[in-house]
């Protein structure tokens, strides 16, 4: 789906910008997947709260849309750069502009058997302490099988921007994830699961079914449980529309 020292008030004012900056992801994490060379993909992203607020107000909605670019011409180390802009009726949406990056190599790239590796970073905002989440991440992941593929990763981002409702530092966590095309259904159905740590406005429990309309175009409905409800808000539905251009 973010002043410098924020204070819990704030911070939960800010909450809707929780949603990032997308490089290639699953449902709410990023991928190990990179986009092809020369490839543009567009994404627009719409992130709604599910119920109201505890004060009876609903968290306004987040509009994410960009696109991510293909720029290494090999086969075995892949690399991608891209754009977001962020719109969710607060202050910081005078700031729109997040920047994001990934560096990855595919399955098997490595070695026979090797998982695939990704290192990149999201979520690069243009205002200092307040949209500069910055947050560098690394992720492997392997197939496995009829089971589908397991991901596992770390981040860490700017320690006075994500922080939980005290304003204490919450900029550090896990990156899980396990994805799956549905093939027994139709080879257009793809389902994920994934979870971001921590209790930052970030953290959350995703899950997603996606469906591709055609070759270029699929649509993920999902669902983001938020780790920290008092930094978070209310849960989301997310509905994210992906595009390749060319």
């Amino acid at each position: 789906m973010k002043i410098a020292k924020l204070t819990a008030v704030l911070a939960l004012s800010l909450a809707p910008l929780a949603a990032y900056a997308t490089p290639s992801t699953q449902v709410w994490i990023p991928s190990t997947d990179v986009q092809k060379y020369k490839s543009v993909h567009l994404n627009v992203d719409n992130y709604v709260s599910s119920e109201q607020e505890t004060a009876g107000n609903w968290k306004a909605p987040l509009l994410v849309i960009g696109p991510t670019v293909g720029v290494l011409p090999y086969e075995k180390v892949q690399a991608e750069i891209g754009f977001d802009l962020m719109r969710a009726g607060l202050a910081a949406d005078s700031d729109p502009l997040y920047l994001h990056a990934k560096l990855g190599t595919p399955e098997g790239s490595a070695f026979s058997g090797s998982p695939a590796l990704a290192l990149g970073g999201y979520n690069f905002g243009t205002k200092k302490d307040v949209t500069d989440q910055n947050i560098i991440y690394g992720l492997a992941a392997k197939n496995v099988g009829k089971l589908g593929r397991f991901s596992a990763g770390y981040f860490s981002g700017n320690d006075k921007v994500l922080v939980d409702e005290n304003g204490d530092k919450a900029n550090t966590g896990v990156l899980l994830s396990w994805d799956r095309t549905i093939s027994e259904v139709s080879d257009k159905l793809w389902a994920a699961v994934d979870y971001q740590g921590g209790d930052s406005a970030l953290g959350a429990l995703s899950f997603g079914l996606a469906w591709a309309f055609s070759p270029n175009t699929s649509v993920i409905f999902g669902y983001d449980v938020y780790n920290n409800d008092k930094i978070a808000g209310a849960n989301t539905y997310t509905v994210q529309l992906d595009i390749n251009l060319w």
